[in-house]
């Protein structure tokens, strides 16, 4: 069964031009969930893989959609998303999607490039709108630059709730010390699941400063998500198949770096003291 919802953001009503309306819909952008399949068992736990530092959010949650054969269940569209056609095996896909199964209750949200700072509105709008209502809580990774070799896979976390901040405890999972940032659009979205009340972790993997990093991705999967979310992954080929991996993601990376240049020229410096993630 194959079903459209569409949540553009609200325009003037059809009577009197309304000048401050339309400019304000001008300038939001609309997005479209394009539903494929249903989700019909307990509410899911929704994890995030858009292409971030080290890429270990895309790497980890396309290991977990493929092992845990996670069913196609829609596809976010907008016109804020990069104009380029993604493709798989000969044939179009969209670039951004979602897949689901009941069985482990799992949602996951991935992206083949990275997406700009300006599509975190109509990406927002979507998991709020459409897809906060089917799963239970969001996890979001946001991998940081690692100071250090030995540092690599070390990981603290961050709640939006007293009850997320608990569930990472008992997964073992160390709260991040004092101030700190999440940027870009994972910190975008991180935000509004706080401000709608969404219940949300950020998971923060300290990852290879200038590659994409396969181990860090498998860090995150058993010393992190495994516990949290009570499913099993095989993450022997994030080991044996490294620079394979390493390869198929270099493309991302290099898209990913050039936007993280541009979106630091753009915003002010870090203020003493405040670490950034990303």
């Amino acid at each position: 069964m194959h079903s459209r919802l569409k949540r553009p953001y609200p325009t003037a009503p059809n009577t009197e031009p309304n000048t401050e309306l339309s400019q304000m819909s001008q300038a939001s952008p609309s997005v479209t969930f394009d539903k494929i399949n249903e989700i019909n068992g307990e509410s899911p736990t929704l994890i995030e893989g858009l292409p971030g530092h080290g890429l270990v959010a895309a790497i980890a949650v396309d290991v977990i959609t493929r092992q845990l054969q996670l069913e196609h269940h829609g596809n976010v569209v907008s016109e804020d998303f990069p104009p380029v056609t993604s493709f798989k095996d000969g044939r179009v896909r969209d670039l951004v999607r979602v897949y689901a199964r009941d069985d482990p209750a799992v949602m996951t949200l991935q992206s083949d490039v990275a997406l700009p700072g300006r599509a975190f509105k109509a990406l927002s709008r979507c998991i709020l709108d459409d897809l906060a209502q089917e799963f239970e809580r969001a996890v979001f990774l946001a991998g940081a630059p690692a100071e250090s070799e030995q540092r690599i896979g070390d990981i603290v976390g961050i709640g939006t709730t007293a009850a997320v901040e608990s569930e990472l405890r008992e997964a073992g999972i160390q709260p991040a010390d004092g101030p700190g940032l999440v940027g870009g659009i994972t910190g975008a979205l991180v935000s509004k699941c706080h401000h709608a009340g969404v219940p949300a972790a950020v998971l923060i993997v300290q990852a290879n400063p200038y590659l994409p990093d396969p181990s860090a991705a498998r860090s995150v999967i058993e010393n992190a998500l495994e516990p949290l979310v009570e499913f099993d992954i095989d993450t022997t080929e994030l080991e044996e198949q490294a620079d394979q991996i390493r390869s198929q993601m270099e493309q991302i990376a290099q898209h990913y770096r050039q936007m993280a240049e541009a979106q630091q020229q753009q915003e002010p410096e870090e203020p003493p003291g405040v670490t950034m993630y990303q």
